[in-house]
C-alpha cells in the first residue's frame, strides 16, 4: 500500500515561472519540502543548506561528546 501524498494549495503565492496566481502546492516527499506550480509544472525543492541551516538554528546543544 502507498502512501498518498499531502498536498496544499499557498494562497496568494505566485508562480516564478508563468507569474499565475494561487497555483502553487506544497507538499513533502522524503522530509524535504517541495512546491510545484499546477499551471506550468515548474517545481523546486528546499536545498540542503536550507534544511542544514533551519535545523541548526534552532538546536539546543549543551554539549559534545567526544569519546578518545
Amino acid at each position: 500500500m502507498t502512501k498518498k501524498t499531502k498536498k496544499r494549495f499557498v494562497a496568494g503565492a505566485t508562480c516564478p515561472q508563468c507569474k499565475s496566481l494561487d497555483t502553487i502546492m506544497l507538499f513533502f516527499e522524503n522530509n524535504v519540502e517541495k512546491i510545484e506550480c499546477v499551471k506550468c509544472d515548474y517545481h523546486e525543492s528546499q536545498t540542503d543548506k536550507q534544511v542544514t541551516k533551519a535545523t541548526r538554528s534552532s538546536e539546543n546543544v549543551i554539549g559534545v561528546f567526544k569519546p578518545d
